[in-house]
């Protein structure tokens, strides 16, 4: 942890490794998918120790409370000390993977690839243009 007092929200969510660079970072304030209090926030809101933020990457959400702060990208170990995640929220994220690998499961990939004759047949059904 650096001994600031107040950092940009968007290099702080870059700095916790929520995103894999700061432009990404910025862009999620942008559209809105990092709040506070309900409120959508701006890449340059000051965020201080304490503060609540709720982060939607792709089709997780996380209810974090900034207990450290940071300009600057470190290990992924320091990043783990500057939020703490809320039960709630990491017990809905489990559950939404757990869905999604449910919804999965019905799906089996072919065990090989289609032989010459195979093709012939789902080329002959028109899945498959022919080339």
């Amino acid at each position: 942890m650096n001994d600031v007092d107040a950092t940009r929200v968007d290099a702080w969510l870059w700095a916790a490794r929520f995103f894999k660079t700061r432009a990404l970072a910025k862009q999620a304030v942008e559209h809105g998918r990092v709040t506070q209090a309900g409120a959508a926030l701006k890449p340059g809101h000051t965020l201080r120790i304490g503060d609540a933020l709720r982060i939607v990457r792709g089709e997780e959400t996380f209810e974090i409370e900034v207990t450290g702060l940071a300009h600057k990208r470190g290990s992924a170990a320091l990043a783990q000390t500057l939020y703490r995640e809320s039960e709630a929220s990491i017990k809905a994220r489990e559950a939404t993977r757990e869905r999604r690998r449910s919804e999965r499961a019905g799906y089996q990939p072919p065990p090989k690839r289609p032989d010459k004759r195979a093709r012939r047949l789902i080329r002959a059904l028109g899945d498959i243009d022919a080339n």
